[in-house]
């Protein structure tokens, strides 16, 4: 009977399962942080992001870029700084650029900022972006990768495949219905 327990394999989520993990808690993070934002800015609840549900996936996509990028980058903080100030900011122009072709639709301008290219980003949100990656680097991913992983160790292997495959689902479906209320604009 031992030998048969030691000879059962202990199953992990693969790299890119994690990596859409991720994504989906980042982006639910983004969107409570949107949110909060958004109520404190204007008194009263404001949905904030491009879908319906409690999602803003440039959240998540950022942060699988910083966790890509900032793999196996130790310390550096002014490296981390410098790359995430760059990188995020030509992801928020892009990503800006993008929904407005599709969508013909802005989601944020900073057309009122100083020193802004084209109302897509500016140089005030970029400083944020680097702080943010090395808050992010540095603190919030370590603190949400060791509580992820001790949470999946409490869950079967297959229910966590299930989750992370019903949700991403979920958001597929989400995006999809999202897209055609935009397009109908």
């Amino acid at each position: 009977m031992e030998e048969s327990l030691a000879l059962v394999e202990y199953k992990k989520l693969s790299t890119k399962e994690k990596l859409v993990l991720y994504f989906l808690i980042y982006s639910f993070i983004g969107w409570a942080l949107e949110t909060f934002y958004g109520f404190l800015v204007l008194g009263h609840f404001v949905k904030r992001g491009f879908l319906f549900g409690p999602i803003c996936p440039i959240y998540g996509f950022g942060a699988v870029i910083f966790i890509l990028i900032f793999d196996g980058l130790k310390g550096h903080n002014m490296k981390k700084f410098l790359i995430s100030m760059i990188v995020f900011s030509i992801f928020e122009f892009a990503a800006s650029w993008i929904l407005e072709m599709v969508f013909h639709l802005r989601w944020w301008d900073y057309s009122d900022a100083m020193f802004n290219i084209q109302g897509r980003i500016c140089l005030s949100f970029s400083i944020v972006w680097g702080i943010a990656g090395v808050i992010f680097s540095n603190f919030l991913h370590p603190f949400i990768k060791r509580k992820t992983e001790k949470l999946l160790e409490r869950i079967a292997f297959p229910i966590q495949r299930m989750i992370i495959y019903t949700l991403a689902s979920v958001l597929i479906i989400d995006f999809v219905l999202s897209s055609i209320k935009y397009i109908r604009l």
